[in-house]
């Protein structure tokens, strides 16, 4: 196995690009060309925004390969704390991995439908729209499910990260209460979508300062000089 700080530097780069290409999928690309509750609107910005709809699919595909790739490098790095839980944050990873590569493809199927033809043909140009407004909201509310182990693979990286003496004790609290935070959006958009919108931009800043701050202590600390005390053995 690599030495431990050279395994959090390379963590901490994954975990930037898990950020640069999900910003630019989810932050960017999904907002532009879906329009709720228009198919009008949704498909003619997949028609005219083709190619970057392109490119979101395989940034979404991108993210999910490195935060597949992020999971097992903590996973070798934290096991040694605590394999149980270091078992479980890999398989929310892979959990929310499998959802988020589902969802690209729905939305490489509403291009297709979009632009296609043939399905204008079959279907006429508004069962065609509204064919491709459906896809495009398997994959807006696929995402928001993949959001429940978003949230929870923070939890045991944050106990572990505390767990381990690697990280500051603010940094392993920080991203628990990030992966609740997660959660709390999670529940309010299927819930009670109108609470959702007002307190959406709110709810989301743990989050983001959680996942910001651990991919900045990774890539510039890595992590603590010391090492992990004789008492924790691999559990689990």
């Amino acid at each position: 196995m690599l030495e431990p700080k050279r395994l959090a530097r390379t963590a901490g780069f994954l975990y930037l690009l898990v950020g640069v290409f999900g910003g630019f999928a989810e932050g960017y690309v999904d907002p532009k060309i879906f329009v709720p509750g228009s198919a009008a609107a949704t498909a003619g910005n997949l028609v005219a925004h083709g190619g970057m709809v392109r490119l979101g699919v395989v940034a979404h595909l991108l993210d999910g390969t490195c935060f597949v790739f992020l999971a097992m490098l903590l996973y070798d790095l934290l096991k040694p704390v605590h394999a149980g839980l270091a078992r479980a944050m890999l398989i929310l990873v892979a959990l929310a991995t499998a959802i988020l590569c589902l969802n690209a493809v729905f939305e490489f199927e509403a291009l297709r439908v979009a632009c296609d033809d043939a399905a204008a043909a079959a279907l006429g140009a508004a069962g065609a729209n509204a064919l491709a407004l459906v896809l495009m909201d398997l994959q807006h509310y696929g995402t928001l499910a993949a959001q429940v182990f978003f949230g929870l693979w923070l939890v045991p990286l944050g106990i572990l990260a505390h767990r381990s003496g690697y990280f500051p004790k603010w940094l392993a609290v920080t991203l628990v209460a990030g992966g609740v935070c997660y959660l709390v959006d999670l529940l309010a958009a299927f819930l009670a979508p109108a609470l959702s919108l007002t307190i959406h931009a709110t709810v989301i800043i743990p989050s983001a300062v959680a996942e910001i701050s651990m991919v900045l202590y990774l890539l510039i600390v890595g992590v603590k000089d010391r090492t992990l005390p004789e008492g924790p053995r691999p559990v689990g």
